[in-house]
């Protein structure tokens, strides 16, 4: 059935099976023509690994264990594949993957507060909580040209989300939002966007039909609303997509070799993993591989020892299963969340929002391996060599693409916008 959703603000539409994945037709239009790309890529497609809530450095990838206990916590070090370089003891598989990434123990900036770090560090300008900026997906969407029957821009499982839903197009529309691929760790998992659907009883055959010449006498009516006047191509879009072999087998993650899946575990977070490698090889742009409930306000070691040993298994295999293929080198893969965690440990065994510190991983499209940037102070409080902030991040995945940071996007009413307005590349990433 056709559905009417109201998106953000503005109205989208989603047609038949498309509406329980969260695609709008609107993601399925092809980009509005754009002037060409001139710089030099250095990737095909992004990977980003999110991390909501905001994973500890001081139990993951920056321990301090001099430093007091109130502030070192419970885990030990442990060497790692690149001599000199220690990480926590729930990462073992991860410290047999240091040479392959580059750790970054640099990322600052000064906001705390969950939604409005999120769109920030996954847009690159900062802004309200309510995301007044597009996304990096989005706007890698918008200057896709939306190649193929592929969506450009995928969420796996969904977009980031607290009290609302994050990661999204802001005021460059429906058209540019993620699509949401679920939990490809379900059994039977099949993205029914991209399935043929059952046969329908003629009733409702009619029923859809009634709909659509609705739907289409009333985007004849409204001039100017692009989401509406464009339905036609929407549908052809859909229709393209739910009918082409290329999407259904990109999505089609039980093709691959049970040991493999097994490998990057068996759990939501291992199968988004081995789903987004799936996609980046089949050219789709931008892949989030949402993995959220870092928010370890107390409690802290149970939290940490419910997912590292998740995180430590799917992105070690991620970052390995790219490089044994020869595809590394084309994608830019990073994890990060929307801050660090407070040194020291409350009264409730947690840390607290942080937003001074953190770490993040990059790796792919030419970072060189085995580096660590970055260093905080003593207490792992305060960036104090080498710091990156939102926008160099962001900056550094648009050249990484290929997509000029300082080009002026347009909002609803026509006003010229620049990508970023701040932010240079990352270039100890590759030297």
């Amino acid at each position: 059935m056709f559905d009417m959703i109201f998106p953000g603000r503005r109205q989208a539409l989603q047609v038949g099976t498309l509406a329980p994945w969260g695609l709008s037709l609107a993601g399925l239009m092809a980009a509005e023509e754009g002037r060409p790309v001139s710089r030099q890529r250095r990737a095909k497609s992004v990977i980003l690994v999110y991390l909501g809530g905001g994973l500890s450095h001081h139990d993951s990838f920056d321990l301090k264990p001099e430093a007091s206990e109130e502030i070192r916590g419970k885990y030990k070090p442990i060497s790692t594949n690149v001599a000199g370089v220690q990480i926590g003891e729930l990462l073992p598989m991860m410290a047999q993957t240091m040479d392959k990434v580059c750790l970054h123990r640099g990322g600052s900036h000064n906001n705390d507060h969950h939604e409005t770090a999120t769109n920030w560090v996954m847009s690159g300008r900062f802004g309200s909580a309510f995301g007044d900026w597009p996304a990096m997906g989005a706007v890698a969407a918008h200057e896709s040209q939306f190649p193929g029957t592929l969506p450009p821009y995928v969420a796996i499982p969904k977009n980031p989300a607290f009290t609302w839903e994050l990661g999204r197009s802001a005021f460059l529309g429906g058209r540019y939002e993620s699509f949401k691929a679920g939990d490809p760790n379900e059994p039977q998992y099949r993205v029914r966007d991209v399935s043929r659907a059952e046969p329908l009883p003629q009733v409702r055959v009619d029923r859809r039909q009634s709909l659509l010449q609705t739907v289409d006498g009333l985007a004849r009516r409204i001039d100017g609303n692009d989401q509406l006047a464009a339905y036609g191509q929407f549908q052809q879009r859909a229709t393209e997509m739910v009918l082409s072999g290329e999407a259904r087998d990109a999505f089609a993650i039980d093709d691959e070799a049970v040991a493999l899946r097994d490998r990057y575990g068996r759990t939501t977070f291992g199968q988004s993993c081995l789903l987004a490698r799936r996609l980046v090889e089949r050219g789709v742009s931008f892949v989030t591989v949402n993995f959220g409930g870092w928010d370890h306000h107390a409690k802290i070691w149970d939290g940490l020892e419910n997912r590292l040993p998740d995180f430590d298994r799917g992105y070690s295999a991620l970052i390995t299963d790219m490089h044994d293929r020869g595809i590394l080198n084309d994608v830019l893969v990073i994890a990060m969340g929307e801050f660090g965690r407070t040194p020291k440990i409350n009264k409730d065994a947690g840390r607290d929002h942080w937003g001074p510190a953190a770490s993040l991983l990059f790796a792919g499209a030419g970072v060189r391996p085995g580096l660590v940037l970055g260093q905080t102070d003593a207490e792992g409080g305060q960036v104090i060599e080498a710091p990156i902030r939102p926008a160099d991040v962001a900056c550094t995945v648009f050249h990484a693409l290929g997509i000029d940071p300082e080009k002026h996007l347009f909002t609803a009413d026509g006003r010229p916008v620049a990508i970023l307005d701040e932010g240079r590349v990352i270039e100890a990433l590759y030297v």
